[in-house]
């Protein structure tokens, strides 16, 4: 697994969009988010795109994948937002080229289709983070996650680094026992989405990360049933279980109409037996841990312990 070479101060960030288009009032604010940490930004044409929901054309979002990973002069590349569209773009990029350009790349929620396929295809190390359009210009953003934003990017000592959530808000082990494996995923419906498609996501023998948000808890269930009986769940050495933010019962009025997601898990996660811990503070909310999806982690499950080891 390639390690992308960190960003330090001044180096230049190529901002794009693969997913759904910038709403232009955060244009401006993103981009004075990412230059206040000290680099300088290259903003892509598809931050200022829209056709329809997406952010320009396929052929547009990918064709700026591409250039940002080709062009020399671009340390690092962030993703300005999520949304929807990653998909689509797959096919039409230069997978070869990528690979031969690892650099360091962040984003989250659709931007996991990407993370899955640079990961396995490219061979290399990507984060999973926060966003320039969306967490990163909320005034209140915390401590927490800017350290570990700018850990992930720029940090060129990952020995011993824990994956720790804040003091306040405690993991739960949801099935004990120790492992070590490749940490990989990110959004459940992107990586379902991954099925029978030549992106599909390998779990064999890795560490799984799942987190999702606007999904009922009937939808939760049902991704999540799709991955087992894909034999994705038997394959993965051990579980991390982020944030499901607004993932409630379908009709509110009616919980008891609904099974908690407490409740899935322990029916579809505990009996594999494999390491598993609920509640780690990543995904759709604030404060949300940035991971260095591909890198190698031990997880005590008992202690709730997750610590780089590669």
């Amino acid at each position: 697994m390639q390690i992308p070479k960190p960003l330090k101060q001044g180096d230049t960030i190529g901002l794009i969009s693969a997913s759904s288009a910038t709403p232009p009032e955060k244009l401006q604010q993103a981009i004075e988010s990412v230059e206040k940490l000290g680099f300088k930004v290259v903003v892509g044409e598809t931050c200022r795109e829209r056709h329809g929901y997406l952010a320009g054309s396929d052929e547009l979002r990918a064709k700026e994948v591409n250039q940002m990973f080709s062009d020399p002069a671009i340390d690092g590349i962030f993703c300005i937002r999520g949304g929807y569209g990653a998909t689509k773009i797959l096919p039409l990029l230069d997978l070869d080229m990528i690979k031969k350009n690892p650099k360091v790349f962040a984003g989250y929620s659709d931007v996991t289709a990407l993370h899955i396929v640079f990961n396995q295809i490219g061979n290399f190390v990507t984060y999973h983070t926060p966003m320039p359009s969306t967490e990163f210009i909320q005034s209140k953003m915390d401590d927490y996650t800017w350290n570990y934003f700018i850990h992930n990017v720029t940090n060129t000592d990952w020995s011993g680094h824990l994956l720790a959530n804040p003091p306040e808000r405690p993991m739960t082990t949801l099935v004990g026992g120790e492992t070590t494996g490749q940490l990989i995923g990110g959004n459940l419906t992107l990586i379902t989405a991954s099925l029978g498609t030549p992106y599909e996501i390998d779990t064999k023998g890795k560490i799984l990360f799942l987190e999702d948000i606007d999904e009922n808890e009937q939808r939760v269930d049902r991704m999540l049933t799709q991955l087992q009986l894909a034999g994705k769940l038997d394959d993965a050495a051990g579980f991390l279980l982020g944030a499901w933010t607004n993932c409630g019962p379908e009709n509110p009025e009616h919980p008891e109409r609904s099974l908690s997601l407490p409740t899935i898990f322990n029916e579809i996660i505990v009996p594999l037996n494999k390491p598993a811990v609920m509640d780690v503070t990543c995904g759709h909310c604030l404060p949300t841990m940035s991971l260095p999806l591909g890198r190698t982690i031990h997880l005590n499950a008992d202690s709730q312990i997750i610590k780089v080891v590669e």
